[in-house]
């Protein structure tokens, strides 16, 4: 393909030299779904060539059912007359090169060879396999709509262009990959994106130099950033809700969604816009204040309170007496460092059991779960029950933020605080949270500003 595409040959005007072409490049005899169709239009010999299941066959039955129709005499002098007076669909290009052809063909267009026109007649009714738009399991809201977005990324511009009906939204394709030629849309809105920025995310973008993006949206924010590997706080936003990227994209934002990946992209971002969810938009002020403080607190809970319980744990004396209830009141044989550490690694089993559990076994197996981890594993001598107390809160309030990325990065700097705070007592803990702060000053994003959205050189 990459031969082909340095060649940039153009397109014949004999039929039977295109056909010779295409089939050389393309495996049409090989392939069941590379389908050439020859057909005679207004007495000249005609060559279709598409991929089945790309196709929709009942818009293509009329479009030839018409041009077979056009007498001999009829036919028009060259392919761009034939397009206007010939082709009834909306989606008609003349293409010239067969890179050109070479790529439509192979992303769903009908590509179209007529004997003495030179060029390609592109006839755009393609069509994607694509499941329905319903919300997203992750990303839900209590009020507001259910919809999501879907694999397909022209289902996703039309759920954010149904939003925002003003002609300044812009929606520019890209392409990223020599091999897999994905598509990439840059959505923004004209008079309100920081231009800096959005020039500086394009010309990322088409510099890119890579085979294929394998991963999609990941293997983009890779392209497009390269983070350092200590720093794991995300450098993107991400939502599967397109009334979110629709707000976003009213913010200034810019949205950015990749083929096949069911999520958008949003930048420039910071810690608050992270931690914000769906809900946020649809709640009077005074609720979403309190929603976002509540958040934010559990979140904070989440990364210093089984460091914290280390570290009274380590200095006893330090504890008040009103607080003298929460000390470990029973002794058991692993200490208190490694009882945490198990118990992170046990929770991170149990979540990945339960992605790969087929959901008729996931109730009873949970209760199970519960049962041996819970009751059991306190009555074994293996853990303190206030222990399993805290943990089990810090599982079940990693899931108050919506961002998977983020939830990861401030388990890690948990872990950093707790190893830290076990070998250096309170000094460690000192080191472990100047560490935490430093890694979200000056965590820098494709923006060239950090987490609380200060310009950092």
């Amino acid at each position: 393909m990459s031969e082909n595409k340095a060649e940039q040959r153009k397109v014949s005007a004999s039929r039977e030299d295109n056909a010779a072409y295409m089939n050389k490049v393309l495996p049409v005899q090989e392939s069941f779904d590379v389908i050439q169709r020859d057909m005679l239009i207004g007495g000249r010999m005609s060559s279709f060539y598409f991929i089945d299941g790309f196709t929709k066959d009942e818009v293509m039955l009329k479009i030839m059912d018409s041009m077979m129709k056009v007498k001999e005499e009829e036919m028009p002098a060259d392919a761009a007359q034939f397009t206007r007076t010939c082709v009834p669909y909306v989606e008609v290009e003349v293409l010239e090169d067969y890179d050109a052809v070479l790529r439509g063909v192979l992303s769903g267009v009908t590509c179209l060879f007529i004997d003495g026109y030179e060029g390609c007649i592109a006839i755009d009714c393609r069509t994607y396999p694509a499941r329905s738009v319903d919300e997203p399991s992750k990303d839900k809201s209590l009020r507001g709509s259910r919809d999501g977005f879907v694999e397909t990324i022209v289902f996703n511009t039309a759920l954010m262009r149904r939003r925002i009906r003003d002609p300044r939204l812009v929606m520019e394709m890209l392409e990223v990959g020599d091999s897999s030629r994905t598509d990439v849309a840059v959505c923004y809105m004209k008079d309100r994106a920081d231009q800096e920025l959005l020039h500086n995310v394009i010309s990322r973008i088409r510099k890119i130099k890579v085979g294929d993006l394998r991963m999609n949206q990941q293997s983009l924010a890779e392209c497009l950033f390269r983070r350092k590997w200590y720093n794991p706080f995300p450098k993107f936003k991400y939502t599967e809700r397109p009334d979110t990227a629709a707000a976003c994209l009213l913010e200034g934002k810019v949205v950015i969604l990749v083929d096949n990946s069911p999520s958008a992209m949003i930048l420039p971002t910071s810690i608050f816009d992270i931690i914000e969810e769906a809900n946020d938009y649809y709640f009077p002020t005074l609720t979403n204040v309190y929603l976002k403080f509540a958040r934010g607190l559990i979140t904070l809970m989440t990364v210093f309170l089984t460091p914290v319980f280390l570290l009274f744990m380590q200095n006893i004396q330090w504890l008040p007496e009103s607080f003298a209830f929460v000390a470990v009141k029973e002794s058991v044989h692993v200490p208190l460092i490694f009882q945490l550490l198990m118990l992170e690694i046990a929770i991170d089993g149990l979540r990945l059991a339960a992605m790969s559990t087929p959901s008729m076994l996931s109730t009873p197996l949970s209760v199970i779960a519960g049962l041996v981890m819970g009751e059991f594993s306190v009555q074994s001598g293996w853990f303190n029950s206030e222990v399993m107390l805290y943990m089990a809160f810090v599982a079940v309030a990693n899931y108050t933020q919506p961002n998977f990325e983020l939830g990861y990065a401030l388990k890690f700097m948990r872990l950093e605080l707790l190893v830290l705070t076990a070998a250096f007592n309170w000094i460690g803990f000192i080191i472990g949270c100047a560490i935490i702060i430093y890694s979200i000053c000056f965590n820098k994003t494709l923006s060239g500003r950090n987490y609380l959205n200060v310009k950092l050189n």
